[in-house]
């Protein structure tokens, strides 16, 4: 992971947590998969299938995993680092202000709304050129 992601998963969770955040991250990476059943398959402890699955389940709920502690610091980052140039390279620094001066060069915010078997869902996500990042 990248050092600032370390820095900001340090303040935040304990060292086991950060572990085992970084190992599931990794697993998610590998093998494309979030449902809790696979990720208990596939963790890597050597004890039952139940128990790893329901310590997925503990690690979930963790209140350090709020969006308003991990979430939002890392797009502000993002954010940040597109638009001062920091910590990219020459590759990254030139498609960027081509970017900037091509049809789809601002940012939006979005709002969407469902209603998904009683409740209604709302969805917040940032829009820049044809990409879009979930926020809320």
């Amino acid at each position: 992971m990248p050092q600032s992601y370390q820095t900001l998963f340090q303040k935040h969770l304990s060292q086991q947590q950060n572990l085992f955040l970084e190992q599931l991250l990794l697993l998610i990476y590998a093998f494309r998969q979030v449902k809790l059943s696979t990720l208990g398959i596939l963790f890597p402890q050597p004890i039952t299938y139940e128990i790893r699955k329901r310590n997925l389940q503990r690690f979930l709920v963790v209140r350090s995993l709020c969006v308003k502690l991990l979430w939002f610091p890392l797009v502000k980052y993002w954010i940040r680092q597109l638009q001062t140039g920091h910590n990219l390279n020459r590759k990254q620094r030139r498609y960027y202000k081509k970017q900037n001066h091509k049809k789809y060069a601002y940012w939006m915010i979005g709002l969407d709304r469902t209603q998904w078997k009683g409740p209604n869902l709302f969805m917040v996500t940032l829009i820049w050129g044809t990409h879009a990042l979930p926020l809320y």
